[in-house]
């Protein structure tokens, strides 16, 4: 009779066992679905369920850390991606995004502890590189922090020039991306110009490299790249609505179809989901408001500038362009 119970006990548990990593397998899916809608905080509940039921399950940890950054939870996206790596740490990725975690807490710590995770952020980018080369986006993340940061933490263009000339070799849109950047943090422009018109005649693979360049042009104010960068990202991502927000800035800086401008504006704060690394709708507001006083529109260039720091105080653009106007 013992025979029996075991072998009963063992088919059931053949016939439960994968309804119960189907009912796992869906709770990660809508969690995914979720973070697609910017849905996040029922994203981060349904994860947590997951989490206690597959403590082991690195790709959980991962998805918690970017939910976490995008609803400016830093303290609970370092424990999520410090955990996700000590499940695999010889995964490239979550070695990035505990970078990227460890630089926001550096970004909103006070500036005694900022320095310590500004150390910790280079060393996790720096590993994620090490184990991957082709991680391009922890490279450029590298890149920045060397280009960027002062010698006190470990910055220093110096570190960043070798992986650049890697970069090159393995992919020319990637390697001219970051020598561009860091031109433009010693203010040389006309190298960067050059840098990032050569990155996006390159033909970045990804449509976030495409948008990072288009970020650059618009601080330029080179409307006709942007209107190259909207076409480039429309053929690689068709349907990532952030091709709609830099073809509108393309033809407002360059005074042209302000009608079609519009459309395109609300047509993409109309789209969803708006992560925290997509121009904003303080963004698109500016963008408005810029139109409007090129059609000599003062009264509703004040309106767009005024709700674009309603909704980001810290719009500088928008500040001063409010000023400009006279407008507070």
């Amino acid at each position: 009779m013992r025979a029996y119970r075991f072998c009963a006990s063992a088919v059931l548990c053949l016939l439960i066992l994968p309804l119960i990593c189907a009912a796992q397998e869906a709770s990660l899916e809508a969690a995914k679905k979720a973070y697609g809608r910017g849905d996040y905080h029922n994203a981060i509940e349904t994860l947590k369920g997951a989490a206690a039921k597959e403590p082991s399950n690195g790709e959980i940890q991962l998805l918690l850390a970017k939910c976490y950054l995008e609803s400016n939870q830093y303290d609970e996206a370092v424990k999520a991606a410090e955990k996700a790596v000590s499940l695999d740490p010889k995964n490239s990725t979550y070695h990035q995004w505990l970078g990227e975690a460890y630089g926001q807490k550096a970004d909103h710590s006070s500036m005694l502890s900022a320095y310590s995770w500004a150390r910790k952020t280079q060393k996790e980018f720096a590993t994620a590189v090490e184990l991957n080369d082709h991680n391009f986006d922890a490279a450029q993340d590298l890149v920045e922090y060397d280009c960027t940061a002062p010698g006190m933490v470990g910055g220093g263009e110096e570190k960043a020039q070798p992986l650049i000339q890697k970069m090159l070799t393995l992919d020319p849109a990637e390697g001219h991306f970051a020598a561009g950047v860091c031109k433009a943090v010693k203010k040389d422009y006309a190298g960067a110009d050059a840098e990032y018109a050569k990155a996006l005649e390159s033909k970045p693979k990804t449509a976030d490299r495409i948008y990072d360049i288009g970020d650059y042009f618009l601080q330029r104010g080179q409307g006709e790249r942007l209107l190259e960068v909207a076409a480039a990202g429309e053929s690689v991502s068709p349907n990532d609505p952030r091709g709609k927000y830099y073809q509108a800035a393309g033809l407002i800086l360059k005074n042209q179809k302000p009608t079609d401008a519009e459309q395109l504006l609300h047509d993409y704060l109309a789209a969803e989901p708006m992560r925290s690394t997509y121009p904003s709708s303080s963004d698109v507001h500016y963008l408005l408001g810029r139109m409007r006083a090129a059609q000599n529109d003062t009264a509703g260039a004040k309106a767009e500038y005024q709700e674009a720091l309603k909704l980001n105080p810290k719009n500088k653009r928008a500040e001063q362009a409010l000023k400009q106007l006279g407008g507070k």
